[in-house]
């Protein structure tokens, strides 16, 4: 009968443990000079070979030949826990044997002496699915145990057992396995089994398997099973994902804001029976690379997932700024997680794609955090456009841009009015609750004319005028001030001192229509 890969090849010894040289080596030492504890617990992310461990260690303490501090597999003590005949040493899940009772009932049999081996084990795997009770009733025997008894506890959870059992328990921290070391041992298993597998697709597993031996082995099994040398194209076809051409392409369209090239690539991984979950995932880790690229260049190299080549990365990265990629991080993320209460995984991942190519869709703070990091980046590099200037109306009788300059005479030369006492800090009282904390900030601090039926502001800098000279900021100037003035008034907006310069005139333009929406927003809150 077949037998899977990771059962086939899980370690008989502690030389055999991939990646946990600092747990190994301290179990042969304390194996080898005899100085033992009565209750283990190892603990680590899933696959890094905590039961295995266990299990070599329930042989170590009972072999008849210890050898380095390593179990020698052929005496009658090891043969019989391989086999799983042996009856004092146990293996318990807690998951599906986590009452008291169950506990009771292992204390109670814990405290005869073994049947067969010098030793009896107890391998209790997930012990942090015990309930308070059963931990209560485990605490006892673990604290005063008979000198025949070694507890050994897995958890993939420690923060979920209770300190009373922690400070009772050598703990040994499973570190999660490297990439290069789930790739060498696949390589390993390869050339046992008589399976051609390329370097480009062991490292394509090893990344895959996200530190977890077992899930490297098991997705080299099911890759390797229909035959054939095995590509890395070919993983990505067997397992059922894009690919890194095809993810790169796809970060290119939403890098380019291409909506529909997007989709299109989408819709023909889709047709070709790839994984939404997957696409969405790949996708998302290329977007994690590109932000650690993006903040720590220098040390962020090492913790790259390889999706995508460097080459290529370095070429996403000019294209993106740091504020965009953690949008698009994060978007990613959040429709992943909720796939799995969709009814339609497919539209949401379309609905997704569309956000990430159009940041106008969404104003969130996320997304006009993303637009204002892209404009910011643009104006940084020297790439920025600005569009050609459109007269900007400030209502009712007040002179506009393209006014001719007779009229705009005629208003600078009307007799000027003396206004009421604090008519301006009456004003600003009117009108501030109407208007956005940025707006508010650059409104003019002295008292402004009044020139006929055109009440003149003077702002302090041609960047504070473009703020003002929106009609979110003038529309309830202009009503406030007709309020208070018992007449109708238009308003006029100069620059008190010298020119502001003209790149900020160029990002206040163009930041024109993202400061309408925001004021839509405010005023529908």
């Amino acid at each position: 009968m077949y037998q899977a890969l990771y059962r086939k090849y899980r370690p008989q010894t502690f030389d055999d443990v991939v990646g946990q040289r600092s747990v190994t080596d301290t179990l042969k030492s304390q194996l080898s000079t005899g100085r033992l504890s009565h209750a283990y617990l190892f603990t680590g992310t899933r696959g890094t070979g905590k039961t295995s461990c266990a299990k070599i260690l329930a042989k170590a303490v009972n072999c008849e030949d210890l050898r380095d501090g390593n179990p020698c597999n052929v005496c009658p003590a090891c043969r019989a826990i391989d086999a799983g005949g042996c009856m004092d040493v146990l293996e318990i899940d807690a998951a599906s044997n986590n009452g008291v009772d169950n506990v009771r009932t292992l204390r109670d049999e814990a405290v005869y002496t073994p049947s067969e081996l010098r030793r009896r084990v107890y391998i209790i795997d997930e012990v942090h699915m015990l309930s308070t009770a059963a931990f209560n009733a485990l605490l006892k025997i673990i604290e005063e145990p008979p000198p025949h008894l070694i507890f050994i506890l897995a958890t993939t959870e420690s923060h979920k057992i209770p300190a009373t059992i922690l400070s009772r328990c050598q703990r040994f921290s499973f570190r999660r396995l490297t990439p290069e070391d789930v790739e060498g041992r696949l390589m390993e298993v390869a050339v046992r089994e008589d399976i051609a597998l390329e370097p480009e697709a062991a490292k394509l597993l090893a990344r895959l398997a996200d530190g977890a031996l077992r899930d490297g082995l098991s997705l080299l099994d099911q890759c390797a099973s229909a035959g054939g040398t095995l590509t890395g194209d070919l993983v990505y076809e067997r397992l059922g994902l894009a690919g890194s051409r095809q993810t790169v392409a796809l970060m290119s369209a939403i890098a380019a804001q291409d909506a529909a090239e997007a989709v299109g690539i989408f819709s023909r991984l889709y047709a070709q029976g790839k994984d939404v979950a997957a696409m969405l995932s790949e996708l998302c880790a290329l977007s994690r690379d590109l932000l650690i690229l993006k903040t720590a260049p220098k040390s962020g190299a090492a913790m790259l997932s390889g999706v995508g080549s460097g080459k290529e990365a370095g070429q996403l990265l000019g294209r993106f700024s740091a504020g965009e990629l953690l949008r698009v991080t994060s978007l990613l993320q959040k429709t992943a997680s909720g796939f799995s209460q969709s009814a339609d995984k497919r539209l949401d991942a379309e609905l997704c794609l569309l956000e990430l190519c159009s940041p106008a869709l969404r104003q969130d703070i996320a997304s006009l955090n993303a637009r204002i990091s892209r404009l910011e980046t643009a104006l940084a590099s020297g790439s920025f456009v600005a569009a050609p200037p459109t007269p900007v109306s400030a209502g009712d009788g007040e002179p506009e841009a393209g006014t001719p300059a007779e009229e705009r005479e005629e208003t600078a030369e009307a007799v000027c009015e003396t206004l009421p006492a604090g008519f301006w800090v009456d004003l600003m009282s009117d009108v501030s609750p109407e208007l956005l904390p940025g707006d508010r900030s650059v409104l003019p601090q002295t008292v402004p004319v009044l020139r006929g039926d055109v009440l003149e502001l003077q702002a302090d800098s041609e960047f504070s005028q473009g703020i003002i000279n929106r009609e979110p900021v003038l529309e309830p100037l202009r009503r406030c001030a007709a309020a208070r003035l018992k007449r109708k008034v238009a308003l006029k907006v100069t620059v008190q001192g010298g020119a502001g310069g003209d790149i900020l005139q160029k990002l206040i333009h163009n930041g024109e229509p993202l400061g309408d929406r925001l004021q839509v927003k405010h005023n529908d809150e």
